[in-house]
Order: C-alpha cells, then structure tokens, then sequence
C-alpha cells in the first residue's frame, strides 16, 4: 500500500470514526425535544443514550475479532453501511420504543466499524508515522464528542425540511454511504482468516453489565423494589463466570493474561471510572434546557467551550506521556474535578453562559488531558502487534464508562429533581460525579510512574493469537 494511499485511507476511516462519535453525543442536546414530542419517560431518555453505548460497547471486542478473521475492510463496509441503514431508521421512527431499537443497531454497527482503526494503524503505520497517526486517532475522539451536541443544536433548531430532531439521525446516512465507498477504495484486502468469535462471552458479559444497568435506570421509576437490588448483586457472580468462561474459551472475548501487566490492569478500570464522570454532560444539557429554558442551539454554543479545551489538553497530553507518565491523568482529572464543582457553584434559576465558559473550559481540558494520556498509558502495556481484540478491549471500557455515566449520574439527578427541582438535582449529579473522579484520582496512583515503565515490562507476544 503507498504512503498517499494509506493516508487517505486512515482520512476515511477517522470520518467514520468522527460521526460514530457525534451520534453518541449529538442525541444529548435533542432529548428534550425527543421527549416532548414522543412523550417519552425519563427511563427512556436514559436508555436513548444508555442504549447505544452499551450495544456498542459489547460489540467492540467481537468486531475486532472479525475484522481480523474475515478482513477488516470487508467488516468496515458491513459496519458503515449498517450504521447509516440504522440512522435512517432512527430518524423515521415514530415512537420512543422504535427509536430505542435503531439507537441500540447503531450501536452495534459501530461496534464493527470502529475497531478497524486501530488494526489498521497498527498494519499499515510503524516509526513517527504510526505515532502521528494515533496522535489522529485520539483527537477524533473528543473532537467527535464535542461538536456533536453542537450540531446537535444546531440541526434541532433550524428545523431541516420540518424534520426537527430527526435530522441528527439523517445526516449520517449520506456520510455513511461516501465511508462505505471510501473503504472499498482506498483500504486494502489484508487481515482475513483468523480468530473466531466468543459469543458464549459476550452474553454473560452482557448479562453482567445490564444486571447493573437496567436497576440503576429503571428503579426509581419502579420504587426501588427488591428485584432491583438483587439484580445488581448477580451482576457479580455474572462476572465471575465470564472470568471462568475466558479462562476455558478456545478464542476468548478477552486474554486475561494481558491483565499482568500494571499498565493494563490498572489503566482499564480508571478509564472505566474517568468516563462514568462524564455523565455530567448529560446532566447539564437537561439542566440548561429543562431548567433554565435555553434554547438547542444556545446550550451547544455554551458548551463550545468544552471543544477549545479539549483540543488544548490533547495537544499537551500526549508529548507529555512520556515524560510525565501517570501525572498526566492526574492532572486531567484534577481539571475535570476543578470545573465540576465550578459547575456546581455557579449553579442556580439565571446562569448566562458566560459564567458557564471557565466551568466548561476547565471540564473539556480535563477530558482531552485525561483521556489521550489514558489511553496512551494503557495501550503502552501491552505489545504493538496486537490489533483487533486490543482495540476492542480499550474502546470497550471507554463506552461502558460512557453508558454508565447516564445511568449513575443521571438517576442521582432525578431522584432529587421531584422535590428540589433542576438546581438542586443539578448540583447533586454533579457531586456525585466528583466523587467518581475522585476514586479515579486516587486509582491513579496505582499506574506506573512513568511510560517507560509500563514499557519495560511489556509482553513481546502478542496477547491474542490474531494479529495482523
């Protein structure tokens, strides 16, 4: 493959990338919409963007695995296409329960779509070039994250042919469709005829998740009944078999040996616990709209600021890795802490947004500093020939910390909403979001100290027998 084609087709695949990640986030600035005009419940604006997630979630690993047994271009087409055929169906749908299903297909297309990035990285790029290339692939990420609920509001209020919130779910089929053609062109036929799928996994996994998920969504709309609590607690000999199960499996979900190395071991779970502390994203948007009456387009251009933020503290994560190692994450999640309990001081029944600008700055610095260096850290940890099932593993914990956020955050919202209305619920699911980062905070200490010695420990097999 040439250097230009190669390059291009990295630039098709970070598109896809892109818009997987603005219609993870694109829906947060439309729910108010969406719940006036499907009458739907709170539960059910939880799960709007619990569902995708999670479906995303429990698709990654095993879309690694495919990419590498059956060819990744030929799964990045299947995932892309399949994304825009499930966006098509998001915008049409007429009620709450049909808009859930195609959020939950988006979910899982892009659960096939997305893992192929980092295989590809991975195959095609080595030296400088592979690094300029996940200096890319990062900033997609929060980039991504961001402008959706910018264009979210954007496209909810200029009301688009009369199709109002629907058209954050149209204008993903057309860019979908150019991906799709895109990859046919431009990616290479390598990487088909090995691994296999753990399918056995990943329903005990997602059996585990949903046992935590479905009681913290649903049960204060039900009243906390008994079930819900034993629920949550099955969810853990639920994980305890899928630990038993990889142990045995023949192509497992996940190679538990990649866990000993410190790196990994440490870096997943304060992934995991970083990106539950985003739901506060999902509380301020309710709050801005809801309690304050902002308009879609207002609160995206209040919280633009989170976008400046976040390119500035990618840009100084990831030189900084190597110098600095765990201080890095720290120092995001210190800003992240800072500009949530700004959030929470500042507010009250008449904020204008620019009381909000350094709150919101602080909060998107936090996120760009915490989550490329995260991410640097833990992939530093395991060994560069590992493709499919490592990116999946990553991205995996980023999206399950991404569906629990709403789930935690946003059920302490409103269980205080009813008797201390938007300020007050507002306040608490932002504490309670602190308090996460703070066990994020402190669980960095457990990290190494510096790059190179999550490097010097580092496994020289590949932690997966398919590799590409």
């Amino acid at each position: 493959m040439t250097r230009e084609n190669r390059w291009a087709a990295l630039a098709v695949l970070l598109t896809a990338v892109f818009m997987d990640m603005v219609d993870n986030q694109i829906v947060t600035i439309a729910l108010p919409t969406i719940q006036r005009e499907l009458d739907a419940s709170s539960s059910a604006l939880q799960w709007t963007a619990t569902g995708y997630t999670l479906a995303f979630a429990l698709t990654l690993i095993t879309g690694g695995r495919l990419g590498d047994r059956f060819g990744h271009r030929a799964v990045f087409v299947l995932g892309t296409a399949g994304f825009g055929l499930a966006s098509l169906a998001a915008g049409l749908s007429g009620n709450i329960a049909m808009l859930l299903v195609a959020r939950v297909a988006q979910g899982v297309f892009a659960g096939l779509m997305v893992p192929q990035v980092l295989s590809f990285i991975h195959a095609e790029f080595s030296g400088p070039a592979q690094g300029r290339a996940m200096g890319f692939y990062g900033m997609t990420f929060p980039l991504g994250g961001l402008a959706g609920p910018l264009l979210g509001g954007v496209l909810t209020q200029a009301d688009l042919f009369g199709w109002h919130w629907r058209t954050i779910f149209f204008v993903n089929v057309p860019i979908a469709a150019a991906a799709a053609v895109g990859a046919l062109l431009v990616m290479p036929r390598r990487g088909a005829g090995r691994g296999g799928a753990d399918v056995v996994g990943v329903l005990v996994l997602a059996s585990a998740l949903l046992a935590v998920l479905y009681p913290l969504v649903q049960g204060r709309e039900l009243g906390w009944p008994t079930w819900t609590f034993l629920l949550m607690a099955a969810s853990v000999p639920l994980l305890g078999l899928f630990v038993a199960w990889e142990r045995r499996a023949t192509a497992p979900l996940i190679r538990l040996d990649m866990f000993r190395n410190r790196a990994v071991s440490v870096g997943l779970p304060v992934m995991l616990i970083f990106y539950c502390g985003m739901g506060g994203f999902f509380v301020l948007t309710l709050y801005l709209q809801d309690g304050l009456g902002y308009s879609p387009l207002r609160t995206a251009l209040t919280m633009l600021p989170a976008t400046v933020g976040i390119v500035a503290g990618n840009g100084l994560g990831m030189p900084l890795v190597p110098k600095l190692g765990r201080l890095v994450p720290m120092a995001g999640v210190v800003l992240l802490v800072a500009g949530a309990l700004a959030m929470v001081a500042v507010a009250g029944t008449d904020v204008s947004p620019w009381q909000l600008v350094v709150p919101i700055l602080l909060f998107g610095a936090g996120l760009g500093l915490g989550s490329s260096s995260l991410m640097m850290i833990t992939l530093g940890g395991v060994g560069a020939a590992d493709t499919g099932a490592v990116s999946g593993v990553v991205n995996t914990v980023v999206q399950l910390g991404t569906a629990a956020g709403p789930a935690t955050v946003g059920t302490a919202f409103f269980n205080t909403l009813g008797d201390g209305g938007y300020v007050a619920a507002t306040r608490t699911a932002l504490t309670v979001g602190v308090v996460l980062l703070g066990v994020a905070l402190l669980a960095c200490f457990l990290l190494p100290r510096t790059a190179r010695a999550s490097a010097a420990d580092r496994p020289h097999r590949s932690l997966t027998p398919n590799s590409s």
